[in-house]
């Protein structure tokens, strides 16, 4: 009680607090990001030679989940020490490489790691020291780490996106940010109006326009901001998607066949709407007139 009275009563501990918070959580994103697609691909294997070479089957697979083995240089081998994984300050201290091979660590690490932090910061100054900025950091740090996983592997994990969907609606059972009713009919709303885009396109085209991941990704941002939210979260991931795939294609970077994930796109305009989603379609209906 007392740690809850000083955040409410100094801004600068509890953005100082969600910060640090951040960073160990982006450490963390960092594994989740890496690993979840390769536990997916491990388990969809043994399930097909279950099915098909059940003799096969390994009586003592190797363990492989966001715990074990532990995190390890991916070009030697090198086991991380505690030291070398202090998010973005062993970074720098390593000056970008592994202690042990010298090899080049990803910039992109530490990046995951500070965008954590920021995110974080960002729901404390929205919503200040409340149960609603813990909630706004839950949902910033799945979609942070879903974005990543879709532009890696195009893919975006039901046992992310599912648990999303659910914390969403548990939470607007106390009206967080929307009525329950607005809630459910946006789950229901952001799921159903990409599965008939996607329909749509399927019978048009011939060709599969997105995946279902995305559906249930958007059906998730509609039960955590209901179904008002829905189309300027469309609406901006839509914009942003096309602006990002017209400049890669211009400059040459991406080809017109490859497809581009939509999940991160997605991503962005839900918590854009979370953050700013009222002040944006006022503004849009004072400048139309209406």
């Amino acid at each position: 009680m007392l740690l809850l009275e000083l955040l409410q009563a100094s801004p600068t501990y509890l953005f100082f607090a969600l910060a640090l918070l951040g960073l160990i959580v982006g450490s963390f994103l960092n594994v989740v990001i890496l690993r979840l697609p390769i536990m997916m691909e491990r388990q969809w294997k043994l399930e097909c030679l279950e099915a098909l070479h059940p003799d096969k089957v390994p009586e003592n697979p190797i363990t492989y989940n966001l715990i074990t083995p532990g995190s390890n240089c991916m070009e030697c081998g090198h086991n991380i020490r505690p030291w070398e994984n202090i998010p973005v300050l062993s970074y720098l201290l390593l000056k970008g490489k592994c202690s042990h091979c010298k090899t080049t660590i990803s910039i992109r690490y530490p990046l995951i790691e500070l965008f954590s932090a920021v995110l974080a910061v960002m729901a404390g100054i929205t919503f200040g020291a409340s149960v609603t900025t813990v909630l706004v950091c839950l949902l910033a740090w799945t979609l942070l780490a879903l974005t990543m996983i879709d532009l890696d592997t195009q893919l975006l994990p039901d046992s992310m996106t599912l648990p999303l969907l659910w914390l969403g609606l548990l939470a607007n059972t106390q009206h967080v940010f929307a009525p329950l009713a607005d809630a459910v009919f946006g789950a229901v709303a952001g799921y159903l109006s990409l599965w008939l885009v996607y329909w749509s396109f399927k019978l048009a085209t011939g060709k599969e326009g997105m995946g279902y991941g995305d559906f249930k990704l958007l059906a998730a941002l509609g039960a955590w901001l209901g179904w008002q939210m829905l189309p300027l979260i469309i609406l901006l991931s839509s914009l942003v998607g096309t602006l990002v795939g017209l400049g890669l294609m211009i400059f040459k970077q991406h080809q017109r066949e490859q497809p581009i994930p939509f999940g991160p796109y997605l991503a962005a305009a839900g918590f854009v709407a979370l953050l700013w989603g009222n002040t944006l379609t006022e503004s849009y209906l004072q400048i139309m007139g209406i």
